[in-house]
């Protein structure tokens, strides 16, 4: 967290960004994907609730704390990056979030919406943090080994009907400490 605190204080474009409304787990292998960011509101109703009323998202609060954002870190994001490619895969996650920070991805900062645009825009955000950022931040990111990364032990879903039987809220209970394998490239 103290990581995603500073990004937001050094990045401007970021500076929306609060610590306090994201939760940061390791995560399954998907493809080739690092990292995801998965928001916990509607963009149509920035709510939990769809416009139709025909979905709801599940709630997320871990040690009193509302989240509105989580970040999985995948195992590629473990294995096969340099340090500065992790703070850079955070950084992209960071920056799909809506400036509104209210849950919700920024429209206009999509893949599919930007195309090659997306890496033009966020190459110099992440090498100008980079320059900026202090040795004790980024040296964690370099680490060999294992580190301890909370995970799920029951992932919520990216949404339920109303009414369903299914739970409607996740907190620490559905989260575990796991062991995870750090080893970084040069």
């Amino acid at each position: 967290m103290a990581l995603v605190r500073d990004i937001a204080r050094r990045v401007p474009q970021l500076a929306h960004v609060r610590a306090s409304g994201i939760l940061v787990v390791a995560g399954e292998a998907r493809r080739a994907s690092h990292a995801t960011v998965r928001p916990q509101c509607f963009p149509g109703t920035h709510t939990r609730f769809s416009r139709d009323g025909k979905r709801e998202k599940p709630r997320i609060r871990v040690k009193g704390r509302e989240i509105l954002y989580v970040v999985t870190l995948r195992p590629l994001w473990f294995r096969g990056c340099t340090p500065e490619q992790r703070v850079g895969s955070v950084i992209h996650e960071l920056y799909h979030c809506s400036t509104r920070f209210d849950g919700t991805l920024h429209a206009g900062r999509r893949h599919a919406r930007m195309g090659p645009r997306f890496a033009k825009k966020l190459g110099p955000l992440v090498r100008r943090y980079l320059a900026e950022a202090p040795d004790e931040l980024l040296a964690p990111f370099a680490f060999r080994g294992l580190v301890k990364m909370q995970s799920w032990l029951e992932k919520p879903p990216g949404s339920v009907r109303p009414g369903a039987r299914a739970r409607r809220l996740y907190t620490e209970e559905q989260l575990f400490t796991a062991l995870v394998r750090m080893t970084p490239t040069r």
